[in-house]
């Protein structure tokens, strides 16, 4: 225990005497989580509070383009922008001025009535409900079909791709059926007062969200960026660790230490000691910011009233397995050119296998299954079961036996690989 402190001791001072390396540590991960916070909120804010500016090309003057026109208005998500010429409006759009542009056919009003009262009258005349010389003296037209054409911004994202064009579908489908019904109406009823037929959806959709106590449990970007940003900043701990290992090495100050009756499992138990408090501070202070600074600076409030002790013991593990991976590429890295450049960008792979880039159910299914080996992912799983899914300490176990697994098996295999490396 006496050589353990011993070896703690001197990590402690070798960290503290590199005061610049140190500001980075702490200084750098809260920059990172309060910059993409604000950036990922300000988006939600885009979203939901700003109206989009979007053009809109009327060729059709009627019933549909003016129910088009004032749901758009309604939906509070877009400034409509009419435009006379589709040409105009498709230059300004692929020129990155706007975001979208809808062209509505000519006769799409007059056409869609057709079309729907042909549909209406065949049916009844199936039924016998249509006059045979009425139906003699009308020949059936042939009516094409209309298309909504959008033009959107290359550089647009196809999240909003979808939705737009989802939302547009939705409307066009609600029109066509509001006038098969009201050409039924028509046909079959002699009272223009007298409803037959209900136009309200009779199917809806309501969101159930998890619920503590009466409180519902709302996610917000706090919530999303915090522990993502903070385990990135936690594993970013692999680059000033195996610096520091290849660092001794050079200077001879492991050859120093084999002369002594010290194991190398007691040095890297030292190491581990100061860098585990080293992330444990790291997450604190990622917590103190979420509560006490996003609130001044209009962000959501990070919840964790309930939380803390599961979430210290999340980062704890993932702090473990952070510093397992720096453990062993300090041993095997020769020298910092290698491990340095290494380092952050094998983290960075890490960060986008484990969910932290973009959400693991996106990815294409080789990617998920690489995304279960990395030890991001197994973090970032046990704090959004914390944050967002309200889990308790047992529900945590599978995660966190995975990050204790890691840091095993990788300070083992640096053991064993110093041990036949030094082998005389």
């Amino acid at each position: 225990m006496h050589k353990l402190w011993a070896s703690t001791y001197k990590e402690f001072l070798l960290l503290t005497r590199d005061i610049g390396g140190i500001a980075i540590l702490f200084i750098m991960p809260i920059v990172l989580i309060i910059t993409i916070t604000i950036i990922q909120d300000s988006s939600f804010k885009t979203i939901s509070d700003t109206k989009i500016p979007i053009l809109l090309v009327n060729n059709d003057n009627g019933r549909v383009s003016e129910t088009i026109i004032s749901s758009l208005t309604a939906s509070n998500t877009f400034e409509v922008i009419q435009k006379d010429k589709e040409q105009e409006a498709r230059d300004l759009v692929f020129k990155g001025n706007y975001q979208l542009a809808i062209i509505i056919p000519e006769k799409l009003s007059s056409d869609l009535d057709k079309k729907v009262n042909q549909n209406v009258e065949g049916i009844l005349s199936k039924f016998g409900l249509e006059e045979e010389e009425e139906k003699e003296v009308q020949p059936e037209e042939t009516i094409l079909s209309k298309e909504v054409r959008l033009y959107f911004d290359p550089a647009t994202q196809l999240t909003f791709k979808s939705s737009v064009k989802n939302g547009i579908d939705k409307m066009i489908s609600k029109i066509e059926t509001q006038s098969i019904y009201k050409a039924f109406h028509e046909q079959v009823s002699e009272d223009d007062t007298e409803v037959i037929f209900e136009t309200d959806n009779f199917i809806s959709f309501k969101e159930i969200v998890p619920k503590q106590g009466d409180k519902e449990i709302i996610p917000n970007s706090a919530q999303h960026n915090v522990p993502a940003w903070t385990l990135f900043a936690i594993f970013f701990i692999i680059v000033p660790l195996s610096i520091n290992i290849v660092k001794e090495k050079n200077q001879g100050t492991f050859v120093r230490l084999r002369t002594n009756p010290v194991s190398y499992a007691i040095v890297l138990g030292g190491k581990t000691v100061v860098y585990l408090a080293v992330c444990l501070i790291q997450f604190t202070l990622m917590l103190a910011i979420g509560v006490f600074l996003f609130p001044k600076l209009g962000l959501p409030t990070l919840d964790v009233s309930g939380r803390i002790f599961n979430l210290f013991i999340v980062a704890f593990f993932a702090g473990l397995a952070a510093i397992g991976l720096g453990l062993l590429l300090g041993t095997v890295a020769k020298t910092q050119e290698q491990s340095a450049p290494f380092g952050a960008t094998f983290v960075v792979i890490l960060a986008a296998l484990g969910g932290v880039w973009v959400p693991v159910f996106v990815m294409p299914k080789f990617m998920q299954l690489l995304s279960n080996i990395s030890p991001m992912n197994w973090g970032l799983n046990a704090f959004y079961d914390v944050f967002l899914r309200n889990a308790s300490f047992i529900e945590l176990v599978p995660e966190i036996i995975l990050l204790l697994l890691f840091f095993i098996i990788t300070a083992l295999i640096s053991i064993v690989y110093n041990e036949k490396k030094n082998a005389v």
